[in-house]
């Protein structure tokens, strides 16, 4: 599976799982007329989406993934591994969460209103790192491919050769011509 690929999917899903923990707590407290644990999520959920916004700048995007890239080993080959395989294996803590806070909705719908702020200051903070990764991927004409490894451990990515672009980047001057 393509890194570029797993931070997208990672981002979504994150983004998806705000929104339903946000709308299951929200169900919850109208059920129980709690109007104050409304107005302190939306409160919470602001302060999260500022942060969110703010950690995600495309600076520090770029500083985020610099280890794990910088770390890739080189393979003239790809994992075998299929990408729903590998994208069930890294990203199951993310609808594990999901599922605990919205199962506890209904006993303390509190808990599902502070998760969907992490979610949303999760995916807001994430927002950035693929196009930082596809930016070196063009620049340097590879590919960063995920191995298959746990979600508990840290990243491992394999770099692959990719297809060089023959077309010239902006701000760049187009290859010379082969003489001939």
């Amino acid at each position: 599976m393509l890194y570029a690929d797993l931070l997208r999917l990672t981002v979504l899903l994150a983004a998806a799982e705000a929104t339903a923990l946000a709308g299951v707590s929200l169900i919850a407290a109208n059920r129980d007329g709690d109007t104050l644990l409304v107005i302190l999520a939306v409160g919470w959920w602001f302060v999260a989406g500022m942060t969110g916004i703010a950690l995600g700048r495309e600076d520090r995007a770029a500083q985020a993934v610099g280890q794990a890239l910088a770390d890739s080993r080189t393979a003239t080959s790809l994992p075998q591994e299929t990408p729903g395989r590998i994208a069930f294996q890294r990203l199951w803590p993310i609808a594990a969460f999901a599922v605990f806070c919205g199962g506890v909705a209904w006993i303390w719908p509190q808990i599902p209103a502070i998760g969907a702020g992490y979610a949303l200051l999760f995916s807001l903070a994430w927002r950035n790192r693929e196009a930082a990764v596809l930016g070196i991927e063009d620049r340097d004409g590879v590919r960063f491919y995920v191995e298959p490894t746990s979600a508990m451990r840290p990243i491992s990515l394999v770099r692959t050769p990719g297809l060089r672009r023959d077309r010239p980047t902006p701000g760049h001057p187009p290859p010379p011509a082969p003489s001939g």
